[in-house]
């Protein structure tokens, strides 16, 4: 499975940076790019989900009684015929 990804109109300072980087950690431009990608997906997924991050601060250990999740359905409309 072969991904190609081109980069246009890219700030020559960035490149530079990236050069440099990738030189620094012995490998190429390119290997360096996926690298930093795969670090950044693995970071979003332990990243805290909202709700997580609510109960772990907000939680019954910290003195707040969290209510229980609901769930509010949708009701549809009625219409009937008044005489």
């Amino acid at each position: 499975m072969s991904a190609t990804i081109t980069v246009r109109r890219m700030d020559p300072g960035d490149k530079a940076w990236l050069r440099s980087e990738a030189r620094h950690a012995g490998v190429s431009m390119e290997e360096f790019v996926r690298r930093m990608i795969r670090d950044q997906r693995e970071a979003s997924r332990r990243r805290m989900r909202p709700s997580e991050a609510f109960s772990r601060y907000f939680g019954p250990e910290h003195g707040v009684e969290l209510p229980m999740r609901g769930c509010h359905g949708y009701r549809p409309v009625e219409f009937r015929d008044v005489e």
